[in-house]
């Protein structure tokens, strides 16, 4: 995302250094060193009547949209305190859109929503770990077709501030670094550490090809790139900014260049030849101030991510931002002359294992819905946030909006009854072909899926033990183990649980642990500490434990087809427990539509229909729960497999309305 992410629980006002709050006076030296408020008060008045007389008249943008401006040469221009195109003033009105977020059927009625909502410019980030999944195998087809959803935001309207990182952030697993380049164990991620740039170096050589001739001066509509993504709150390498900027601009990459970041980051995170940009949820005009210092010249202001919500964690709750208060903080940046984008106007949904976490204080992993409390609904209903900025814009625009497009119904389909039920310990011996190894092996060096190691799922741990003890894992556990003896479940492993009572038993007995990646941090100071499954030795009564089988179990499309057609598959008994799967079949007699599967009964695992991954689902909320798009199912047979953990319930229900869970109002 955007944001300054010591994100353990919701912002609160007042705390310095948390998106929604004002900008502390200790936090901008010497700026603010002698005159305290008073000063600041006063420069901050000043600057808003200053820029205030720029926006005294509504805005004419009716003819700058792609298909209309003809003759380009000069492309988006800096000039004093506006931007230009084509030397005429022009005024970003941006929103953020993740195409690998959302159906790709769904993309356009995404993008004519962001036109009809008065906005005139989509910005999108580029994941890098689900392009180059595999280290040299690319993919730029189907939903993660770059160059289709940049030419259909063109047909409908929209200018293009492209995000391709390499980092992105955006509460996605390791920030949309593929998990790969944590096998060498000297990595340095987002520093010119060799290692890191070659691998940077090859991917930009087929992405950026991919975008150069949809930039502006080339008839596309791509109008500025971003360089990087709040690098200022990292800033571990000093060459690494101008080293990002060179491999876009050596690549052919000609249009303007911004970097974005939070106040604190503003510092540390510009590059020479990038217009810095800020990113806040709370206006406070010393920031818009500092901004200006930081710049040194007269610049256009940009907000390249203004929140207009919050994203969630597991355990916690759902946060809700006042629509009133977004879009008065929306028509003041506009009143101050400034562009803006909406970060997010759709959010969108964290489909399969690809959620990230944060971890400052604590480890909270992200849940499958990235609705955002954005401006449209994770299903891409309108929101009051929707209206109100679409009276605001209405206002300051001379021309009338596109008429919203209508919304989708929503389907219930009631009740879906779970039939057929086989143990992980079936299918483990037909299905997966484990790794032995002496020592335990950390997911992504497992050597599997043709040597780049497993980046998401779970990974079983097997070894033989003589008898009990206390087990204790020197926090050794990323991110979550349940712990079985034979096939008797004993307890759980995690952060915060590190040690737990093994009972005796006679002979030798198997020790099973069933690790989850609950989701790679995306943001601060612990990306290169990103390696998953178990990490190090985990010890019974202070003896390391050896000679381990590793089954890898990231649930690929590949294993759910060889799970659908192995036999036998059994009637569920009256007390099924975990870890299995559960299959029934969702009837549609119609058209398929949008609809939301909540699985109360259930503990925790992930669902899947017709082979695609929905997400996570844990019975501690917030979400309740799950988007399955309507474009995934089919006339008449739907199947539904769950994969449980621990405790299954005997069905899933259908409905029309999503349940996010108990609400935080964001401050």
């Amino acid at each position: 995302m955007g944001g300054a992410r010591v994100r353990s629980r919701a912002p609160m006002v007042g705390e310095a250094g948390v998106p929604g709050n004002g900008t502390g006076p200790d936090l901008l030296p010497g700026m603010w060193s002698c005159g305290g408020r008073r000063r600041r008060r006063i420069l901050g008045a000043v600057f808003l009547v200053l820029m205030a007389a720029v926006v005294e008249r509504r805005l004419n943008l009716s003819d700058m949209v792609p298909v209309r401006l003809r003759g380009r040469v000069l492309g988006l221009q800096a000039k004093d305190t506006q931007f230009l195109l084509e030397e005429r003033p022009f005024r970003i009105l941006g929103g953020s859109l993740h195409y690998f977020r959302i159906p790709r059927e769904y993309w356009k009625d995404r993008l004519m929503k962001m036109k009809a909502c008065g906005l005139n410019t989509v910005t999108t980030y580029v994941p890098w770990n689900l392009h180059e999944a595999i280290r040299g195998k690319f993919d730029f087809s189907g939903n993660l077709d770059l160059q289709v959803f940049i030419k259909m935001a063109e047909e409908v309207g929209l200018w293009v501030i492209l995000r391709p990182g390499p980092y992105i952030c955006s509460e996605w697993d390791l920030g949309g670094l593929p998990s790969w380049l944590l096998q060498d164990p000297e990595m340095q991620l987002r520093t010119t550490y060799r290692g890191f740039t070659e691998a940077v170096d090859n991917y930009f050589d087929r992405l950026i090809p991919q975008v150069v001739p949809l930039q502006y001066k080339y008839g596309g509509p791509i109008i500025a790139v971003q360089v990087e993504n709040e690098y200022g709150s990292y800033a571990q390498d000093p060459s690494y900014m101008t080293y990002i900027k060179m491999a876009l601009t050596s690549r052919k990459i000609v249009e303007m260049l911004m970097t974005s970041d939070n106040h604190d980051g503003l510092v540390s995170g510009t590059v020479d030849g990038a217009l810095a940009t800020i990113n806040f949820q709370k206006l406070d005009t010393a920031i818009m101030v500092f901004l200006s210092t930081d710049q040194r010249n007269k610049m256009p202001k940009m907000v390249m991510e203004y929140w207009t919500g919050w994203f969630d964690s597991w355990g916690g709750l759902h946060h809700v931002f006042d629509a009133d208060d977004m879009v008065q903080t929306v028509g003041k940046v506009i009143k101050l002359g400034a562009s803006i984008n909406l970060y997010m106007f759709h959010g969108g949904t964290n489909f399969g294992f690809l959620n990230g976490a944060q971890h400052s204080n604590e480890y909270k992993s992200t849940i499958t819905s990235y609705d955002y409390d954005a401006v449209l609904t994770e299903s891409g209903d309108y929101t009051s946030k929707f209206f109100k900025l679409r009276q605001l814009f209405t206002d300051i625009l001379e021309t009338p909006l596109p008429a919203p497009p209508v919304i989708s119904s929503k389907a219930s389909y009631g009740a879906i009854l779970i039939q057929q039920y086989v143990s992980l310990w079936e299918v483990l011996p037909s299905l997966v072909q484990p790794v032995k190894s002496e020592h335990p092996v950390n997911m992504e060096n497992l050597p599997v899926n043709d040597g780049n190691g497993q980046a998401f799922g779970y990974t079983l741990y097997e070894t033989v033990i003589p008898g009990g003890g206390i087990l204790h894992s020197y926090d050794h556990i990323r991110d979550r183990a349940q712990v079985f003896v034979n096939m008797r479940y004993i307890g759980h492993l995690d952060y915060s649980t590190q040690e737990l009572a093994v009972p005796n038993g006679q002979g030798y007995r198997q020790l099973r642990l069933l690790v989850e990646n609950c989701g790679r941090v995306n943001y601060g100071e612990h990306l290169n500490d990103q390696r998953k499954g178990l990490i190090g030795d985990i010890s019974l009564n202070k003896t390391s434990l050896r000679n381990f089988k590793i089954y890898s179990l990231e649930m690929k499309p590949s294993f759910m087809e060889s799970l659908r057609g192995f036999t036998p598959w059994s009637a569920v008994p009256d007390s099924a427990v975990g870890p299995a799967f559960f299959r029934g079949t969702l009837q549609v007699q119609h058209l398929p539509q949008d609809t939301f599967l909540k699985l109360e009964g259930w503990e925790k695992g992930v669902v899947f229909v017709n082979g695609q991954n929905l997400g996570r689902y844990w019975k501690i909320g917030p979400q309740e729960t799950l988007y399955l798009p309507g474009t995934w199912l089919q006339e008449g047979h739907n199947e539904i497999i769950v994969f449980e953990e621990r405790s299954a319930g005997r069905i899933l229900q259908s409905t029309d309305l999503p349940f996010l869970g108990k609400v935080q109002y964001v401050s």
